[in-house]
């Protein structure tokens, strides 16, 4: 019994973190070669947080990782036509082709993998000074929050344009890519292998990169592409997803987004939801948790607005990859374009 509530307190980057501290130095290593910098630091940071873990819960944690690999098959593992087909079955050919153009375009490109390794300041410094669809097209294959915050550290003069360019772009012609290639080489002395025409950009990607800008930055920044043109403007709002649309999100998903969030980062970004939120997130614990959120939001005192954007940003990013991966479906604006 304690060893379930032990692993239930904990959230997925830190059963990563268990899982991977029991593999040892090098096979870790080889490990988080294949994952993501966001995911890198997440699953770091879990580790270094890490002291005195129960024997009960590491137990737990490696069995729920033997079963969950008894149910994998390692058929067509590493085929892209495998991959494509499982791709185009789940989520049909329309979403899936983005996806698709992405991992494998992604595995041939070393400069924008450099890229994803790199502070957003330091993206930002080498972009600056190129040609803005090049911009555009730099930012649509990065992170949303990574690109996000590339984007505020860019010249305030700038940040439209690109913005303009992302939402309208359609597919990138091979001609891009070659100058994107050209500019990363000369940055990184890299290559690149396997040209392909790939479809990023576009209004959901302008309005992922929105979700995790500064509220009055995205605001701002709204208002002028609006200016520009009132018809893509309101489409990226329609298409953004905010923490308050969390209430539109079913009851099995709250409960499967609740266990990947902490305990701290849901009672700061609760501070500064609507009761609407609230009573989701309460309707769907159990009736002790519920009573000792509420217990711990009345005693908590008051929290910076920042602090309180921060956290939802969090709770937001867990959701979206968990919508990517199929594990949970977005309500709210645009709902049916995150699964």
């Amino acid at each position: 019994m304690a060893g379930e509530q032990n692993k239930s307190r904990m959230n997925g980057s830190e059963r990563a973190a268990v899982l991977l501290m029991t593999l040892g130095e090098a096979d870790a290593s080889e490990v988080l070669k294949h994952m993501s910098p966001k995911e890198v630091q997440k699953i770091g940071e879990a580790m270094a947080a890490m002291a005195n873990v129960p024997k009960e819960s590491v137990s737990d944690v490696l069995g729920d990782f033997c079963d969950t690999v008894d149910e994998q098959t390692e058929l067509g593992i590493g085929n892209d036509e495998y991959l494509t087909n499982i791709l185009n079955g789940a989520l049909g050919e329309d979403k899936a082709k983005g996806i698709i153009d992405r991992i494998l375009l992604g595995s041939h490109s070393k400069g924008l993998d450099q890229l994803k390794w790199m502070e957003p300041r330091a993206v930002a410094d080498i972009i600056r000074l190129e040609h803005p669809q090049i911009i555009a097209i730099v930012l649509s294959y990065l992170e949303q929050d990574q690109a996000a915050d590339v984007l505020a550290a860019l010249p305030e003069n700038m940040r439209v344009d690109v913005v303009m360019r992302i939402a309208t772009l359609d597919g990138i012609q091979p001609s891009a890519i070659h100058e994107l290639d050209e500019m990363l080489e000369k940055q990184f002395s890299g290559n690149s292998d396997n040209i392909r025409t790939s479809a990023v950009g576009g209004i959901k990607t302008v309005a992922n990169i929105m979700n995790f800008m500064d509220s009055s930055l995205e605001s701002e920044i709204i208002e002028k592409v609006k200016e520009m043109d009132e018809e893509i403007g309101t489409e990226i709002q329609d298409h953004m997803f905010v923490f308050e649309n969390l209430i539109e999100v079913d009851d099995r998903g709250i409960q499967a987004l609740l266990r990947e969030v902490s305990a701290e980062t849901l009672i700061v970004a609760l501070k500064g939801a609507d009761e609407g939120v609230k009573e989701k997130i309460f309707k769907n614990m159990s009736r002790r948790a519920g009573e000792m959120l509420k217990d711990d939001l009345e005693s908590r005192g008051p929290v910076k607005l920042s602090e309180v954007e921060g956290g939802q940003k969090e709770i937001l990013t867990v959701a979206r990859r968990m919508a990517e991966t199929g594990e949970i479906s977005l309500g709210g604006k645009g709902g049916d374009e995150y699964v």
